[in-house]
């Protein structure tokens, strides 16, 4: 007895891409892997930037000629006591608080805004933190910092009276409230200097690893595209027909 086995043809794969998806790749690729160069670039940046931290050396508030942000230095003088500014939402293990800044008035003349780090607020939005302030003469040992900036949806008015609980400062700040220029912003080094409080903020806010971690992600992110891209092109056929299905 014979049995009639009619030929089956076998399925393979072959190579018929897809112009919509290769399209879709091409525009999508250069964006992702141009994201992934910004990271790794900030990362560097970054890298610098705490080399920089660590290399500078403390120096007297005088000597200092256009300073960095970070630079070290040491000045004497008295905390005002009065023209004093919280800087609203600034948290530490999840409990709100503020970043107390006084204005600091260095012998010989300038005027610094010495941010002497956080304290926690009441429960009461009324009530605000009491502190204490040193009177004497002192000698603080803080870095260059940045004027505070407002909030990504923007600043209120400063409140009247003292402390003023604000949301940012600027100079010009500074210079219409207390009548005085301050050309710097410092931040206390440690908890030892007078008239710290809790000063264990970080150098900053996203470190190098951050941004070499997202860029990896990024370039990984292209990869898969790729990778998928690739094997999208490539679809089963026939050995009777050797166009794609």
């Amino acid at each position: 007895m014979y049995l009639f086995m009619g030929r089956q043809g076998t399925a393979r794969r072959q190579w018929c891409p897809n112009w919509k998806i290769w399209t879709f790749s091409l525009v999508l690729l250069p964006i992702l892997c141009g994201l992934g160069v910004w990271q790794f670039e900030r990362g560097r940046e970054k890298v610098v930037l705490l080399q920089q931290w660590h290399a500078q050396r403390e120096q007297p508030l005088a000597a200092l000629r256009h300073p960095r942000w970070g630079q070290p230095l040491r000045a004497t003088g008295h905390y005002d006591g009065h023209f004093q500014w919280l800087l609203d939402n600034r948290t530490r293990d999840g409990q709100p608080g503020y970043e107390v800044l006084d204005l600091f008035r260095v012998d010989g003349g300038q005027t610094l805004v010495v941010n002497r780090g956080w304290v926690p607020a009441a429960v009461s939005r009324d009530v605000l933190p009491a502190f204490a302030t040193p009177t004497a003469q002192v000698t603080i040992r803080a870095r260059i910092a940045d004027y505070p900036e407002p909030p990504l949806l923007g600043g209120k008015r400063a409140e009247a009276g003292w402390p003023k609980r604000i949301q940012a400062l600027k100079p010009e700040d500074v210079h219409d409230l207390t009548g005085q220029s301050a050309a710097y912003v410092v931040r206390l080094e440690n908890a030892d200097q007078p008239g710290a409080f809790r000063v264990d903020w970080p150098i900053l806010r996203m470190g190098p690893a951050r941004h070499f971690g997202y860029s990896a992600q990024w370039f990984l992110m292209a990869l898969v595209l790729l990778g998928m891209t690739l094997w999208a092109s490539f679809r089963k056929v026939s050995d009777d027909d050797d166009k794609c299905e």
